[in-house]
């Protein structure tokens, strides 16, 4: 078992490491081997992808003493510093809990002197859409006439909440929700590295539910190593995830279109009795239907399931379901309302090239 915290020991130490910002990466590489470097950079995102990190790599990068360098040493003075979070230069506070601006006007305050350590005293300040109006003032007067060893390093989930005063003195980076393809790889060479058995297509299922968060997704993979004993298997990660097979997402769709609501109810209900969670057996039927479509459009073959138009049907009252299910008293009875509500949409009475079973692509 790792003896840290995934999320904590795998945290980029280096550019090579970040992972899914390829443009990000280029632009700061290009910055720091030229010297043209801005005094406020600000980094946003959905939670999770790697904002700090980022920022807090950049720091060391402008604080290594081999620096500024796009390869920090990671055994220097402020590298180490840096990494154990007692760098006297950086200093981070979180908006969230330090919205005053007597907290802020304190914090600009100290700008003002020369760093004790190194060349730089960098401001990172996360969630700074949480600042108080009269905080973004505060803010504001720095921003524009920022002394010459200052650099300020924001981060936000929210960058719409930011005033255009402040978005225009910063340099822009939004960062992109991670591919499951690239969190799969990802998660591949952590269990490598700590020794882990694992199936591949186990890590798919995790980093689909890690949803484009690498924290999320670390997260979620320490609690599958705990739960399946080092041996990471697709039976153990369904389990745990409470996701439904493909099988019984066939046999639904095969009922469905025999017009046959007793096997399909039968299905939710043992689906049940293991204790899915139905939103995920939603959208995974959500995605057969995406697949049979697109398995029409490219092969431009109809009979090998059944209409378009049917397809169509079933995906939007599909997708129109997941707003429903939220709102059911429980999701099971949500989820069977929806699968009556299905059978009960049959306009092709005469639909006679449909086949009641479903070419297996799922």
């Amino acid at each position: 078992m790792p003896s840290h915290v995934l999320a904590r020991k795998w945290r980029p130490q280096s550019f090579i490491e970040v992972i899914g910002q390829p443009a990000i990466v280029q632009a700061l590489t290009h910055a720091l081997e030229s010297g043209r470097l801005h005094h406020a950079y600000l980094f946003s995102g959905t939670r999770g992808i790697g904002k700090t990190s980022l920022a807090r790599l950049l720091a060391k990068c402008l604080s290594c003493e081999q620096g500024p360098t796009v390869t920090p040493c990671g055994h220097c003075n402020p590298c180490l510093a840096i990494a154990q979070g007692n760098y006297l230069d950086l200093l981070e506070i979180d908006a969230a809990s330090r919205t005053k601006v007597e907290d802020t006007r304190e914090l600009l305050e100290s700008v003002q002197y020369p760093p004790i350590m190194g060349r730089y005293k960098i401001i990172l300040i996360d969630e700074v859409h949480m600042l108080s109006g009269h905080s973004f003032n505060a803010l504001l007067k720095t921003l524009e006439e920022p002394p010459k060893h200052v650099i300020f390093l924001l981060a936000t989930t929210e960058p719409e909440k930011l005033p255009n005063t402040v978005l225009s003195r910063c340099l822009h980076f939004t960062l992109k929700p991670l591919s499951s393809e690239a969190l799969s790889h990802h998660f591949s060479h952590i269990l490598q590295q700590e020794n882990i058995v694992f199936e591949p297509n186990a890590l798919a299922l995790i980093a689909k539910s890690a949803r484009g968060s690498v924290r999320d997704g670390l997260s979620l993979l320490e609690r599958c190593i705990a739960f399946c004993d080092d041996n990471i298997t697709v039976d153990k990660i369904s389990e745990l995830l409470g996701l439904a097979d493909s099988h019984s997402v066939q046999l639904l769709l095969d009922a469905l279109l025999q017009n046959d609501a007793v096997s399909g109810l039968t299905v939710i209900r043992q689906l049940a009795e293991k204790g899915v969670d139905f939103s995920e057996v939603l959208e995974a039927f959500m995605t057969l239907l995406h697949q049979l479509a697109l398995q029409q459009a490219l092969e431009k073959n109809n009979s090998a399931a059944m209409s378009p138009e049917r397809i169509q049907l079933y995906y939007q009252i599909a997708l129109m379901g997941r707003r429903d299910l939220a709102l059911a008293p429980d999701q099971q009875m949500g989820f069977e309302m929806l699968y009556i509500r299905l059978l009960a949409f049959q306009p092709w009475q005469d639909d006679s090239d449909i086949s009641p079973t479903v070419k297996k692509n799922f």
